[in-house]
C-alpha cells in the first residue's frame, strides 16, 4: 500500500483535456440537443403572429407635398432675413407649424365629420370605415358616458336601432342614457347589415389626436417642399384628410395676404355710399334750378370759369383723399400692438418710399403672427420682429408727417384758387352764377365719385387675383398595400420570441439548478485532478465491457483503465483502487464494476468488494447471492474462500458482495479483519476495487480510506450538487483520501479521447485539435443521435 498522502502530486494525471472553447462548445452542444424544443417554439410562434395578423387593423400611409414660394422683393426684405442665411428655413418651420396647428385641423374635423370613428364587423374583428356607414351619428347634447366606451349599434329593422341593447327610433332625435342623440340612416336597407360599432368624440379632442399623429416636415434643410404624411386605417379617409388640411392652409393664406385690400375696399365703399348721396341730392338741385328758372346752358364765360374750377376742385379733392388717407394709416401706426392683424388704406397714395415701408410693415407683422403662434413672446426672433415694426411704424410716421404738411400746403393753394375764381364768377349774372354754382358742386361729386369707384375697381381686381404663395406639387396618395403591421417584422419578433423561450427555460433551469453541469463547474471549484470521464449514453446491460465491445463508453472505461498506470509507483505491483462519491446514484457502482471487467479483460486478476454494508447494490447488477460476504467474514463466519465469487462470464474477475446485513456497518467496518483481508487479497489479486458508501452521507469510506493505495471519487453531471465540490476539495486538500482523483460520469458533450462505432467503421475522435472541424460536427452528431 502506498503512503504517498501529499496534496501536492507526485504524478501527473494521464488526461488533460484543453479547455480552450470547451466551455462555449458545451453550452452550444447543451442547446443543440433541445433543438426540437426550438422548432416546436419557432413553429408554434409564427402561427400565433399569422393569426395574430389576423386580427390587426391595417393601415395604410398617405403622402401629399405642397411647395412653398418664399420669393420676397428686395425692398420689403426683413433686416433679419437679411443677416441670416437660414431665414427661409425658419419661414418654412412656421409654415409647418401652422399647417400642425389645432385650429386647422379642427376646421378639417368639422368639414369631414370626423369626430366619431365608425366600425363594422367582420370574423377578424372591427374594421375602420369612413364613407361607406350605413348611418351617421348626430351628438345634440351628450355626456361623459358617451365618450367612455364604443356605441354598439344593431338594426332590428329598418325604421329602428337598437343601441347597446336598448331600441330607438331611426331618424329621431331620442334621448338615451348618452344624452340627447340622432341616428341617421344614410341607405334604405338596413336589418340585413351586420352591427356598427360607434366611438363617439369630441371635435377639439379628434383634432388634436389628428395633429399629433400627422408628420410635416421639409424633404431636406434648405428646400421649400413640405412632406405631409398621415397614417389613417382608412385609405380614403387619409386622402381627404391632408387634401382638405392643404386646401383650409390655402385660404387662411389668401385671407392673411388679402387683409390690405379688404381693408381699402371697405374704406372705398364707405367713402362712396356717402359720396353717392350727395351726387343725388345735388344733381335733384340742378335738376329743380333749371326747371324753375327755364335755364338750358350756361354762357361761354361762365363755362370757363366752370371748367376751370372743376379742375381745381378735381385736384382738391384728391388732396383731401390723401389726406384722408394719410390720416387713417396715422391713426392704424399709433394703435396698440395688440390690435394687430389688419393693414391700413393707401387708395390715393403714390410715395413710392411710404408704399415700401407699408409693404415692409405689413410683411413684418404677417410673420410676427405667424411666429408667435408657435414661440413665446420672449423669443429673441419674435424681440427682433418687434424691433423692427417699431423701427418702421417711426419712419413710417415721420414720412407721413412730412407728406400732410406737403398736401396741407398744396390744399392751401387750391382753396386760395378758389377763392379767386368765386370772386370772378361774381361778375356773371345772377341767374348763371347760381347755375354755376350748383353745376360746379355737381361735377366735383361726379369726379370724386369716378375716382372712388376707379380706385375701388383696381382694389376688387387686386382682391380678386391674390393666390396662396403655397402650390401643391403632390395631392394626397395612399399606399397601395398597407404599412402596418409590418408583417416581415411581425414574424421576425415573434420567431425571436420562439426562440428566446427555450433559450430562456434552458438557461433559466440551469440558473435554478445547483447541480454540477460541465467539466468547468469542477475545474472552477477544486484542484482536484481528474482522471476520465464518461459520456451520457443508454445502457441496458450492467456490464458492458466485453472483448467486442467498441462502444464510446466501453472505450472511456479502458481510458481510465489506462490512466491508472500513473497512479502508481510500481507498474508491477498490485493495486486497491477504493470508488467513492457524494451522494447516492452517481453511477460508482456501474463504473466500478466496469473498470474492473476491464482490468481482466488484460489478464490481471481483479476482484470487486462491495463495502456498502448499509444499501449494497454490486450483487443485484450481476445477479448473485449477497451472502457469505464482507461481514461474514469480519464476523468470523466465512473464510476468504467462501466470500470470493466468480463474475459469471469473466474470467479473472471476482466479486465480494457485503454479506449479512450489520447493525453497525461503522464499528464493523473498523475491525482489524478488514485489513487483514486487504492483506490476503493483495497476495492473490493485482487489482482489488473498493466500491464504498457516499463519503457526503457517511463516514464508511473516510474509514476504508487507509487501506486504498487510489481513490476514485465519481461526480456525475446534473446530479452532484455544487456544494459538495467544496468539501472534495477540502478533502484533497487534507489528505483524507491517498491519490484522490475524480471521474466524471454523464459528461455531455464533453468526453476525452474516445472511439465509436459508426457507419461500419471505427473513427477516431479528438478534442484537442482545435484545427479539425470534424470532431466538434461528429461530436454534434453523436450527441444528436442520443
Amino acid at each position: 500500500m502506498s503512503s504517498g498522502n501529499s496534496p501536492v502530486n507526485s504524478y501527473v494525471p494521464y488526461q488533460v483535456v484543453s479547455n480552450n472553447g470547451s466551455e462555449q462548445r458545451a453550452i452550444i452542444l447543451k442547446y443543440l440537443r433541445k433543438w426540437p424544443w426550438f422548432v416546436v417554439s419557432i413553429s408554434i410562434m409564427l402561427i400565433a403572429a399569422y393569426v395574430v395578423l389576423l386580427f390587426q387593423q391595417p393601415i395604410y400611409k398617405v403622402e401629399a407635398k405642397v411647395l412653398f414660394d418664399d420669393k420676397k422683393d428686395n425692398d420689403v426684405k426683413s433686416v433679419l432675413q437679411e443677416n441670416q442665411p437660414v431665414a427661409p428655413k425658419k419661414v418654412i418651420e412656421n409654415e409647418v407649424e401652422i399647417l400642425r396647428s389645432g385650429s386647422l385641423m379642427t376646421t378639417v374635423v368639422e368639414k369631414l365629420h370626423l369626430e366619431h370613428s365608425y366600425f363594422k364587423k367582420t370574423k377578424y374583428g372591427n374594421r375602420a370605415i369612413y364613407k361607406d356607414s350605413p348611418v351617421q351619428l348626430i351628438v345634440e347634447q351628450g355626456n361623459d358616458a358617451l365618450y367612455k366606451k364604443p356605441l354598439q349599434l344593431t338594426f332590428p329593422s329598418n325604421e329602428t336601432v337598437q343601441i347597446n341593447g336598448a331600441n330607438y327610433p331611426l331618424n329621431q332625435t331620442v334621448q338615451t342614457p348618452y344624452g340627447r342623440l340622432q341616428v341617421r340612416a344614410l341607405t334604405a336597407v338596413l336589418d340585413t347589415l351586420p352591427g356598427i360599432q360607434i366611438q363617439a368624440g369630441q371635435v377639439a379632442g379628434v383634432a388634436k389626436g389628428l395633429a399629433n399623429k400627422m408628420k410635416v416636415e421639409p424633404t431636406s434643410k434648405l428646400s421649400s417642399v413640405i412632406v405631409l404624411t398621415l397614417e389613417d386605417a382608412v385609405a380614403e379617409r387619409g386622402e381627404d384628410i391632408l387634401n382638405t388640411l392643404i386646401k383650409e392652409y390655402n385660404t387662411a393664406a389668401i385671407v392673411d395676404k388679402n387683409k390690405s385690400a379688404a381693408n381699402t375696399l371697405d374704406f372705398l365703399d364707405n367713402r362712396l355710399r356717402m359720396v353717392t348721396g350727395e351726387l343725388a341730392s345735388v344733381e335733384r338741385n340742378v335738376e329743380s334750378y333749371k326747371a324753375n328758372q327755364g335755364i338750358t346752358d350756361l354762357s361761354a364765360q361762365a363755362q370757363t370759369f366752370l371748367q376751370t374750377a372743376k379742375e381745381n376742385d378735381s385736384q382738391l379733392n384728391q388732396v383731401n383723399i390723401q389726406l384722408a388717407a394719410l390720416n387713417d394709416l396715422q391713426q392704424y401706426i399709433n394703435s396698440q400692438s395688440s390690435n394687430r392683424g389688419g393693414t391700413p388704406a393707401t387708395v390715393g397714395l403714390s410715395d413710392p418710399v411710404l408704399l415700401s415701408l407699408i409693404a415692409k410693415m405689413s410683411q413684418l407683422e404677417l410673420q410676427r403672427n405667424d411666429l408667435s403662434r408657435t414661440v413665446s413672446d420672449e423669443n429673441p426672433t419674435l424681440q427682433s420682429l418687434d424691433t423692427q415694426i417699431k423701427t418702421t411704424k417711426k419712419n413710417i410716421i415721420e414720412n407721413v408727417q412730412t407728406m400732410k404738411t406737403m398736401l396741407n400746403r398744396s390744399k392751401e393753394g387750391y382753396v386760395a384758387k378758389n377763392t379767386d375764381l368765386e370772386s370772378q364768377i361774381r361778375s356773371i349774372p345772377q341767374q348763371e352764377r347760381s347755375l354755376m354754382n350748383i353745376t360746379r358742386e355737381q361735377s366735383i361729386k361726379t369726379s370724386l365719385y369716378n375716382l372712388l369707384l376707379q380706385k375701388r375697381e383696381e382694389t376688387a381686381m387686386a382682391f380678386a387675383a391674390a393666390v396662396s404663395d403655397s402650390r401643391t406639387i403632390s395631392p394626397a396618395e395612399s399606399s397601395d398595400t398597407p404599412v402596418k403591421p409590418v408583417k416581415p417584422l411581425f414574424f421576425m419578433l415573434f420567431g425571436l420570441v420562439g426562440l428566446l423561450l427555450p433559450l430562456g427555460v434552458v438557461a433559466g433551469k440551469d440558473l435554478f439548478n445547483n447541480r454540477i453541469m460541465r467539466r468547468q463547474d469542477v475545474e472552477a471549484n477544486t484542484a482536484v485532478p481528474i482522471l476520465g470521464e464518461l459520456s451520457k449514453e443508454r445502457q441496458n446491460k450492467a456490464l458492458v465491457i466485453t472483448e467486442k465491445n467498441r462502444s464510446m463508453i466501453a472505450e472511456q472505461i479502458r481510458t481510465i483503465r489506462t490512466n491508472l498506470q500513473f497512479l502508481r509507483d510500481d507498474p508491477s505491483a498490485n493495486q486497491v483502487i477504493m470508488f467513492t462519491s457524494s451522494i447516492s446514484g452517481e453511477g460508482k457502482s456501474f463504473i466500478s464494476m466496469n473498470l474492473g471487467a476491464s482490468l481482466a479483460l488484460v489478464n490481471k486478476m481483479t476482484v470487486i468488494i462491495d463495502m456498502d454494508l448499509r444499501i449494497p447494490k454490486l450483487h443485484q447488477l450481476i445477479n448473485i447471492d449477497n451472502t457469505p460476504g464482507v461481514s461474514n467474514y469480519i464476523l468470523g463466519e466465512a473464510s476468504l474462500d467462501e466470500v470470493i465469487q466468480p463474475v459469471p462470464g469473466y474470467k479473472n474477475y471476482f466479486i465480494i458482495p457485503s454479506g449479512t446485513a450489520s447493525q453497525n456497518p461503522s464499528e464493523l467496518l473498523n475491525d482489524p479483519r478488514l485489513e487483514q483481508m486487504i492483506a490476503e487479497l493483495k497476495e492473490r489479486f493485482q487489482s482489488i476495487i473498493i466500491d464504498t458508501p457516499p463519503v457526503g452521507l457517511v463516514s464508511d469510506a473516510q474509514v476504508i480510506a487507509p487501506l486504498a493505495d487510489t481513490t476514485l471519487y465519481v461526480v456525475r453531471h446534473s446530479v452532484t450538487p455544487k456544494s459538495y465540490l467544496k468539501m472534495i476539495d477540502m478533502l484533497y486538500r487534507e489528505n483524507r483520501f491517498n491519490r484522490l482523483n475524480l471521474v466524471l460520469n454523464t459528461v455531455e458533450g464533453e468526453g476525452g479521447y474516445y472511439y465509436g462505432n459508426g457507419n461500419k467503421k471505427n473513427k477516431y475522435y479528438a478534442q484537442a485539435d482545435k484545427r479539425n472541424w470534424l470532431p466538434a460536427y461528429q461530436s454534434v452528431r453523436s450527441i444528436l443521435k442520443q
